[in-house]
C-alpha cells in the first residue's frame, strides 16, 4: 500500500510539472495572441481615422454582427460596411481587456468608444462601452460579433434617438 502511494504521489509531482511547464508556455502564447487582437484592433481604428472602409472590413467576418451605441442592429460585412458610409462621426474603439479562450479560437474584448462628430480630431459626441467576440481564421484574428451602448453624449450627439 505504501508503494501504490508513493508511485500515486510520484505521479502526481510529475503531473504537476507537466502542468507547470504547459501552463507556463500557454501563458506565452495567450500573450502573443492578445497582442494579436490588440494590434488588429488598433490597425482598425488607423483605417477607420483614414476612411479606409475596405481596411476597416478587412477585420470582420462576412457574418459579422452588430447592436449599435443606440440599439440599430446591423447583420453581414456589408451591412456594416453601409454604416461607415453613411454615418457622419468617426467612431474609435479603445479596448480595455482582451481575454483569449484557452481551448477554442476565440477571444473576447471589452473596452471603451467614442464618435466624433466628423473626424477624429472633431470633439466627442457620443461615449460609451462595447464588447467584441473575435475568432481567429488562418491566422488572423476577425470580429464576429460587437455590441455597443451608448451612456454619454454632447452637442448633436444628444439629439440622435435611440431605438425603441
Amino acid at each position: 500500500a505504501l508503494l501504490c502511494l508513493a508511485i500515486v504521489w510520484a505521479g502526481a509531482i510529475a503531473g504537476c510539472a507537466f502542468s507547470s511547464r504547459t501552463l507556463a508556455g500557454s501563458a506565452r502564447e495567450l500573450g502573443a495572441e492578445e497582442r494579436a487582437v490588440r494590434d488588429a484592433r488598433e490597425a482598425q481604428n488607423e483605417a477607420i481615422i483614414a476612411g479606409d472602409i475596405e481596411r476597416i472590413a478587412r477585420y470582420w467576418t462576412e457574418d459579422v454582427s452588430i447592436r449599435r451605441g443606440l440599439g440599430a442592429v446591423a447583420n453581414g460585412r456589408a451591412a456594416y460596411r453601409q454604416i461607415f458610409l453613411d454615418e457622419p462621426a468617426v467612431y474609435l474603439r479603445h479596448p480595455i481587456q482582451v481575454k483569449i479562450g484557452d481551448h477554442w479560437p476565440l477571444a473576447f474584448e471589452t473596452g471603451e468608444w467614442e464618435g466624433h462628430e466628423g473626424d477624429a480630431t472633431s470633439p466627442v459626441v457620443i461615449r460609451g462601452r462595447y464588447s467584441a467576440q473575435w475568432v481567429k481564421r488562418d491566422g488572423h484574428w476577425l470580429i464576429r460579433g460587437e455590441v455597443f451602448v451608448a451612456l454619454n453624449c454632447a452637442g448633436i450627439g444628444c439629439v440622435w434617438n435611440s431605438a425603441p
